[in-house]
């Protein structure tokens, strides 16, 4: 297992290395500049702060300085917020998505899995119908809708909860955002749940299982369980990132100091260090998950072989 997770290692390492350079040389072949949407400075004052970036030096060169601070663990500067570097911004950022994300992440894991099997075993009756309307109604609305609608009953109306703010990831700022997320991911975890297990159900084995006077529980943790959870453990590998990276737009609706909003002020202001540096992390956390997968794959289903 060890040489499979690094030779899976070695493999990433070209593709990093192709994501980095599409996203340093397209965000340097854009019109403009980092400075552009400053005050007009003279053309010298505007050559010496490029001299000091390197954005006077070839774009082949400037890919290279990259690199080399890129491999000292140096995510380089930002062009906006001068008295923060790229790893303090991207350290504070990542910090309270990862706390919001990973909270999240637990609740929609135990919910899905619980609401798919439940809707499951009782299939064809008014609670797997009604599971099933919730699911639908989760899925169609977006999040641009159902967030202020949040906001205006529990912060406008009833004043039970902030409609915004992070205030150090106190409880009460991070439940509505937690509802959107849990929510909204619950229903396609649910619902992949919820169609593998009727499936699994079907099975000689369960009926097996059944016939031998094994108890609905005993079966569904110790049989069914296990054949459902290949195709859970797939979503939920990927879907962890997507967590933990923050979300744009609940992140910019409830004023979360998140990676995903700072990604959109990175590439709003053109900083290219910062948008990089998301991008990069992004694509490292990927990487990782995909290969948690293969392995949390041969873990739970012994015919996947390394």
């Amino acid at each position: 297992m060890y040489k499979y997770i690094f030779r899976r290692i070695l493999e990433a390492i070209p593709t990093l290395l192709i994501l980095i350079a599409i996203t340093f040389f397209l965000m340097r072949l854009a019109p403009g500049s980092p400075f552009t949407s400053e005050r007009a400075y003279p053309p010298e004052i505007i050559a010496n702060i490029e001299a000091k970036y390197h954005l006077n030096e070839p774009m082949w060169k400037q890919f290279l300085i990259y690199l080399n601070s890129l491999l000292h663990g140096d995510l380089g500067p930002s062009f906006k917020y001068k008295d923060f570097t790229v790893n303090q911004l991207v350290g504070q950022s990542f910090g309270a998505s990862l706390k919001l994300g990973s909270i999240s992440f637990l609740i929609v894991l135990a919910l899905g899995i619980t609401v798919g099997i439940i809707a499951a075993l009782y299939q064809n009756t008014w609670i797997d119908y009604s599971v099933i309307s919730l699911l639908v109604v989760g899925s169609v609305i977006p999040t641009i809708v159902a967030a202020p609608v949040l906001i205006y009953i529990f912060a406008v109306k009833l004043g039970w909860l902030p409609s915004g703010g992070w205030n150090g990831g106190a409880l009460r700022n991070m439940i509505l955002p937690i509802i959107i997320y849990v929510y909204g991911s619950m229903t396609f975890l649910a619902r992949i749940t919820r169609g593998n297990m009727i499936e699994v159900l079907t099975n000689n084995y369960i009926r097996t299982a059944r016939a031998k006077g094994l108890s609905t529980r005993y079966i569904i943790v110790h049989h069914a369980l296990r054949a459902v959870s290949v195709p859970v453990v797939q979503v939920l590998t990927l879907s962890f990132v997507g967590f933990i990276t923050g979300s744009i737009i609940v992140e910019q609706i409830f004023g979360i100091p998140g990676l995903g909003q700072l990604y959109v002020q990175g590439a709003t202001n053109r900083d290219y260090g910062l948008v990089l540096s998301i991008t990069i992390l992004s694509g490292v956390l990927i990487v990782l998950a995909n290969i948690v997968n293969d392995i949390l794959m041969a873990v739970v289903d012994p015919r996947i072989k390394f």
